[in-house]
């Protein structure tokens, strides 16, 4: 959302689209911290002259220093970094929360044209390199589509339809993983091997419920983020209007790196469908649930001992409903289910 908010910015500079999809995160020797964009377009429009390209870095700061949302706007090493205010970086608590599963929606790939994606079917699959391959044709389908590309009707139906499967004596190995760790399990541990890595997937691990599963870790993280605001409401505690949000309640570092983490989630769904690699969204969900433990340990919404005014609490629990809007955008692209109870 904050790269799509800079983009316009910029575009009264350039061509609406030029940045879209070439920001990412400040190098850690850079001394920002969170809610830090970076891109090297300016390298881009003047060709590779490095003179030319700080020129134009240093005019698209000047542009954006106005907004009263962008803290500051430099050029380091020939890229423009901009870092925004912690209020504009907290508000993404709310606007994640209400945008629901289009906060992962963005216009990267606007003009680019893909097939429908279609049904993989992998309990049908003969084996695993199946699988994987019809796996990877309907997420990347999926993320092409969040990303902005125009996706073709499916005219074809024998194109863009599995094949039916021949009949079979016995089901499959990949239909025998399904049957033993559940189709989210094993949909989402296939989508996560790297291209050129072995595909057999550990149909044990996939099924394991402890945090050092990564499926489990992230299904975990958004169950554990719907339970939070059960609990809340249980107490008569609910997200209040969004008009009474206070920004300047989530300022607890943990709370600031979350809420950077989601910050790029549309460009790291863009970046995998630019790519075709769902295994760039599923590393992302794995950091994403990590913020989110990370900050439900040092900065908990819920819990005993937690002793803190009301409009603390209903801040983080808008942080805790994005987070969970989020993680299930995320899953729901990949196929994978998000239980709001493990």
């Amino acid at each position: 959302m904050i790269t799509g908010d800079l983009d316009r910015l910029l575009a009264a500079e350039i061509s609406p689209g030029t940045t879209a999809g070439t920001w990412q995160p400040a190098p850690p020797d850079s001394g920002t911290g969170p809610g830090t964009y970076a891109t090297p377009v300016a390298f881009r429009l003047a060709d590779g002259n490095a003179a030319k390209a700080a020129r134009i870095a240093m005019k698209f700061a000047t542009a954006l220093r106005p907004a009263e949302w962008v803290r500051s706007a430099t050029v380091l090493g020939g890229y423009l970094t901009v870092t925004i205010t912690p209020e504009a970086l907290a508000c993404l608590a709310v606007r994640i929360t209400q945008a629901g599963p289009a906060c992962a929606r963005s216009t990267v790939l606007a003009g680019a044209t893909v097939p429908a994606p279609r049904d993989p079917d992998l309990a049908s699959a003969p084996d695993w390199a199946g699988a994987r391959r019809r796996l990877s044709d309907f997420i990347s389908g999926r993320l092409a589509e969040a990303a902005g590309a125009h996706i073709l009707p499916a005219h074809d139906s024998e194109r863009q339809s599995v094949p039916t499967p021949q009949p079979r004596d016995a089901p499959g190995p990949v239909a025998d993983a399904i049957a033993f760790a559940g189709s989210g399990a094993i949909t989402y541990t296939l989508a996560r091997i790297p291209p050129g890595s072995p595909v057999v997937p550990d149909s044990c691990g996939a099924a394991a419920h402890h945090l050092g599963n990564p499926v489990y870790a992230v299904r975990y993280a958004h169950a554990h983020a719907a339970s939070t605001l059960r609990q809340a409401a249980d107490l008569g505690l609910r997200l209040e209007d969004a008009a009474e949000f206070g920004p300047r309640q989530l300022a607890h570092p943990s709370e600031l790196w979350l809420l950077d983490e989601l910050s790029w989630l549309p460009e790291r769904v863009a970046g995998a469908a630019r790519r075709t690699r769902p295994d760039v969204l599923t590393r992302y969900l794995e950091k994403l649930a990590s913020a989110y433990f990370g900050c439900q340990e040092a900065s908990p919404a819920m819990g005993p001992g937690v002793r803190t005014g009301r409009q603390r609490i209903v801040a983080r629990l808008w942080l805790a409903a994005a987070a969970g809007t989020a993680l299930r955008a995320g899953l729901d692209l990949l196929g994978v289910d998000a239980p709001d109870r493990l």
